[in-house]
């Protein structure tokens, strides 16, 4: 079956994120490895890492990744700002090899009124110069991440990320991490079995199912092709339970890391009731 998860906080110190996955008797984890939302985090120390390193040998078989920072825009076509984010994801990347971390997440950026070829080809060179600059070889695979397609935002169709893969110098390093509630905002429906066919063999055409390594299990608060990135609750949007049926019972993603991004306290509750759910649905 699926190896269930969620994202879960570092905060307190990195391998933390562990115990809070324990809470919730999650099988997959994505984290932050540093402030997503600061140019220049603390990042951990090596003591921190090997504390993080130590607590995943006692939870042996569970797939990590990493998330990058939001303030990354490989596709900014402002010198400044695309200067920035190729170092600030070469340290995303030696993070992650530095921590053993298999993935890193990362969205395709924006093109920010250039347009989608031009955005394209911007984000395709930067991240193959922060994949060099990294020097990390192949010990951490780049997972580019479907979107919502909101505003200039590159990445909400599988052609788009098809193209990515064939013009970059790394393509044995990229993969995808399909995002529930990205792609059926961005106009691909799984809520009928024809429909989940169709959406799930366009992926493999374009792109290959091999290159599906991560999801992200969320449910849409707005309707199919909205374009409207709002994450909610596993069969409280418009995705409804069928569409994570339909997903979590495919066998093709019989031992895939799937987890949640939705709204959650501090107890862990929601997180706890969305897995029982997720759980629920397998045949």
């Amino acid at each position: 079956m699926p190896k269930f998860g969620a994202h879960m906080s570092i905060s307190g110190g990195i391998a933390l994120a562990f115990d809070r996955l324990a809470e919730v008797e999650g099988e997959a984890l994505q984290i932050f490895t540093a402030n997503q939302r600061q140019w220049q985090p603390k990042t951990p120390n090596p003591t921190e890492i090997e504390a993080f390193k130590a607590r995943r040998r006692k939870a042996p078989g569970i797939p990590v990744a990493s998330h990058d920072s939001y303030l990354i825009n490989l596709a900014s076509p402002k010198p400044e700002a695309a200067g920035k984010s190729i170092a600030a994801f070469a340290d995303e990347l030696r993070r992650c090899a530095a921590l053993s971390i298999e993935y890193l997440v990362v969205h395709p950026g924006s093109h920010l009124g250039e347009g989608i070829e031009a955005g394209l080809q911007r984000f395709t060179a930067n991240l193959d110069r922060a994949i060099a600059e990294a020097d990390t070889g192949k010990q951490v695979m780049v997972l580019l991440e479907t979107t919502a397609g909101q505003g200039t935002n590159l990445g909400a169709s599988f052609e788009e990320l098809a193209t990515i893969i064939a013009t970059s110098s790394h393509p044995k390093q990229l993969g995808v991490c399909y995002d529930t509630c990205h792609t059926f905002v961005a106009g691909y429906d799984i809520r009928t079995p024809k429909a989940y066919a169709k959406t799930m063999g366009e992926f493999d055409r374009l792109l290959g199912l091999e290159r599906l390594k991560f999801f992200h299990l969320n449910d849409a608060s707005k309707g199919l092709g909205s374009r409207i990135d709002r994450h909610t609750h596993i069969g409280q949007g418009e995705i409804t339970i069928e569409g994570f049926r339909h997903l979590v019972n495919d066998p093709r993603f019989a031992d895939h890391p799937m987890v949640l991004e939705t709204p959650k306290s501090d107890d862990l509750h929601e997180d706890r009731e969305n897995l029982t759910l997720l759980r629920s649905l397998l045949r």
